[in-house]
């Protein structure tokens, strides 16, 4: 079995814990502690070294000489400062991410892109730099909401301020870009929306594959009782926070912490260690404040307490290190841990040090870790802000509490400081949800905001009003009257459809009207291609938190593209499900009804047959399939969805539309031009086919008969931009092309031979260019000819 010597660096009560912890262990042979405190040398196997935390080359002198086989660094700036590489070269592992991961909590302004590329819920953020002062000064000074301002680099946890009003927050960015308060942290600033409700520190080893979490803490940054007063490096912390429900930590896992190590992977730079990760638990679930890549202090010295004497501490970091935390369980004891700091005077400003400490009697179930003191002879005296951390632990948290502060009361020096309401906020949830009844507002469902959305879109339904509607909304039923839209023997065609992963650039882009319009046309296209006019449609809109100003502009969307089909917006559901949908996202449905005479229902199949000409309608685009590999082939480009349109680009001459904006052209509504040419020209369109997900190879065959097949020629037509980058820039092959998409037509029509030119120009009338693009044959299946110049 293997036989540890571990290198703790680093000075703090964290450091204490985990070497309290890590001597636990059967594997574990001796602990060093560099440079340690006043209680870290302690036991058979923990002792100090005069060693200072930035001095790599003395610590790998010693490391070496005393054959240590794994280094855990306590601190962030020796990580931040690449200490991982440094030991990884002359072969000893270190517990703790490389100097790239450790830009996680290196930069806030690297780590909130980072969060933007894979999604991670977490607040609006702008990052500007020094020279960029007045562009901040303006973003800041025009703000609608209340802004946290948070110098980009390492601050020794100072640099987060939170301003209450905008002259305060004028006044914090130019303490960060002009007085250079934090010195070069504050190089650059990130400027992000405020976020309301409980905060959760969740502690979670990683092996750079596998994550496992700890449960959730809270702590308690503010000096003051109530949470008041200056902010510090942590005054407690108590741990399981109660509203880290199981549903909270499953959220928690799957929208952001295995995705930041997946894409953390991903990117270049695993990470291997311990993840603190901040969040606060909004209205529409938990976002990530910040990471920190090492335990957190004070949430350590309550954790360790928490894990069972079958929880290896040194096995874990072992596992980790060798990418094995996939064969390893970590047990948790039933019951509750806390830590209280005692502090210096004066503290987080100027204090003294050098104040005797005497420790009085210890109790059972309490720990004392040493942060800032330091041994002056056969005494131990302060030498820090935070100069102890009384930890207890018992199965409830009134009981825990209980111990920590006895214990409390008998550590005795000058100046003597501790906050007395450690957990009170899980004390007050405790007691409030005994003493209040839950509503469905607490359950996350705003009653409010849908009548606020029902109002906002009234107008817009109005809008969309055809003879047989009524264009009221709000009842249990939407109602169409078949008589007055003039119909004799109708038969009634329906369908359904979404928008798919076209959503998701959607969400990237911030523009979401457009999907509305998609989200008609995909329905009632559908309808034109047995010959039904459109009469109305409705909506089903289901998300998170329900975002009233978003929600408004998908309908908007949704109406102006009943106006372009000539139907009625007649109805709709809106649902709002907390914990279903990631924070942001919502997903569409939509539902449209049509009518057709009985004798005009499409496709007229006995009279199709060989030689009839198959004409095509031009796409918009992409419509709204193929976005899966479409959303694929960007990320695997050099492109964001805020990047010029290559295809619309040149060196010279940039796009001034953006990747997202063209992607996101709206679907091709073609019903009012084959409802004229219907008028026009009564059963000569024998089928139509709309070619959606499967392309032309899926689509197409739909309408014919068995013992007809289609041929198309691809030479006919342009192939147009957006497909000749998706194909050479995703390395798509010209035959998966036209199974995927619609390749620049989006409507097929077959019509007789004889009557191709009076269709054509029937077409041309209501402002559509067709072009012969094939012809059916005797036989079955399609034939899709010239794929070779698309090579």
């Amino acid at each position: 079995m293997v036989s540890l010597r571990i290198l703790i660096i680093g000075s703090g009560g964290r450091e204490h814990a985990l070497a309290w912890k890590l001597a636990q262990s059967t594997i574990v042979e001796s602990i060093y502690i560099a440079p340690g405190n006043g209680g870290s040398t302690f036991g058979k196997k923990c002792s100090n070294v005069n060693i200072s935390s930035k001095d790599f080359p003395s610590l790998i002198k010693f490391a070496q000489e005393q054959e240590v086989n794994l280094v855990v660094p306590g601190p962030e700036q020796p990580l931040v400062d690449g200490i991982e590489a440094v030991f990884r070269k002359v072969g000893i592992p270190v517990f703790g991410p490389s100097a790239p991961a450790a830009r996680m909590e290196g930069s806030k302004a690297f780590s909130k892109e980072f969060m933007a590329r894979h999604s991670i819920p977490t607040a609006e953020f702008r990052v500007f730099e020094k020279e960029r002062y007045e562009e901040a000064y303006a973003y800041v000074k025009n703000s609608a909401h209340r802004l946290v301002l948070k110098a980009s680099g390492l601050a020794g946890g100072k640099g987060v301020l939170i301003p209450e009003t905008t002259e305060e927050a004028l006044e914090a960015l130019k303490q960060i870009l002009v007085n250079d308060e934090f010195g070069s942290a504050g190089s650059e600033v990130v400027i992000e929306e405020y976020l309301e409700g409980p905060e959760l520190s969740v502690l979670a080893f990683s092996d750079g594959y596998t994550i496992l979490p700890l449960p959730a803490a809270q702590d308690h940054k503010r000096i003051g009782e109530g949470d008041t007063g200056l902010n510090t490096g942590g005054m407690g912390a108590y741990a399981p926070a109660p509203v880290a429900t199981p549903e909270v930590m499953q959220r928690i896992l799957k929208e952001s912490l295995q995705p930041t190590i997946c894409g953390m992977r991903r990117e270049g730079f695993p990470f291997v260690g311990l993840l603190f990760t901040g969040f606060i638990l909004t209205s529409t679930g938990p976002k990530v404040l910040e990471y920190n890549v090492r335990f957190g202090d004070p949430e350590t010295e309550a954790l360790m307490l928490l894990l069972d004497d079958k929880t290896d501490l040194a096995a874990i970091m072992l596992a980790s290190v060798e990418h094995r935390l996939d064969s390893i369980t970590i047990s948790i004891r039933d019951g509750v841990a806390v830590a209280v700091i005692i502090a210096s005077k004066g503290y987080p400003g100027s204090y003294s040090t050098g104040k005797h400490i005497t420790f009085g009697e210890d109790i059972s179930d309490t720990v004392v870790f040493h942060a800032g003191t330091s041994r002056s002879g056969d005494e131990v005296v302060t030498a820090g802000g935070r100069v102890i951390a009384v930890a207890a632990f018992a199965t409830t948290l009134q009981e825990a509490l209980k111990l920590a502060y006895t214990r409390i009361n008998a550590v005795e020096f000058e100046g003597k400081t501790y906050r007395k309401d450690i957990a009170h906020r899980a004390l007050a949830f405790a007691q409030g949800t005994k003493t209040k009844g839950l509503t469905y507002a607490a359950a996350g469902v705003s009653v409010e905001a849908g009548n606020s959305l029902v109002e906002n879109i009234k107008p817009f339904v109005r809008s969309t009003q055809r003879p047989g509607s009524d264009g009221v909304i709000g009842g249990f039923g939407g109602v169409f009257d078949l008589k007055a839209a003039g119909y004799h023997d109708p038969i009634l065609v329906s369908g359904t459809d979404g928008v798919g992963t076209k959503l998701r650039v959607a969400f990237e882009v911030g523009v979401h009207d457009t999907v509305g319009i998609d989200l008609v046309a995909m329905s009632v296209n559908d309808l034109i291609v047995q010959g039904a006019e459109p009469l109305y449609f409705l909506d089903y809109y289901a998300c998170s938190k329900l975002d009233v100003p978003v929600a408004s502009s998908v309908i908007r969307g949704i109406a102006e593209g009943c106006k372009q089909s000539g139907c009625a917006l007649i109805g709709g559901e809106t649902a709002e499900m907390p914990g279903m949908y990631t924070d942001g996202d919502y997903d569409l449905a939509g539902f449209a009804v049509g009518a057709v005479e009985r004798t005009h229902i499409l496709p007229l199949t006995d009279s199709l047959k060989a030689g009839d000409v198959i004409l095509g309608l031009t796409s918009s685009g992409l419509h709204s399939n193929g976005f899966s590999l479409v959303r694929k082939i960007v990320a695997c480009s050099s492109l964001s969805y805020t990047s010029p349109c290559p295809w619309f680009s040149s060196p010279s001459s940039p796009s001034t539309r953006s990747l997202g904006d063209v992607l996101l052209t709206p679907t091709k509504l073609y019903v009012k031009p084959l409802l004229s040419v219907f008028r026009k020209l009564p059963l000569k369109i024998k089928a139509l086919a709309h070619i959606t997900g499967g392309g032309f190879i899926e689509n197409i065959p739909r309408v014919l008969p068995s013992g007809l097949g289609a041929r198309v020629d691809v030479k006919n037509w342009e192939l147009p931009g957006v497909f000749k980058w998706l194909m050479t820039q995703g390395g798509v092959s010209p035959k998966e092309m036209c199974r995927t998409f619609n390749c620049g037509v989006g409507m097929v029509l077959v019509v007789g031979r004889e009557d191709v030119e009076s269709v054509l120009k029937a077409l041309r009338d209501c402002g559509e260019d067709g072009v012969m693009v094939g012809e059916l044959f005797a036989g079955d299946g399609i034939e899709i000819l010239g794929l070779e110049t698309w090579e």
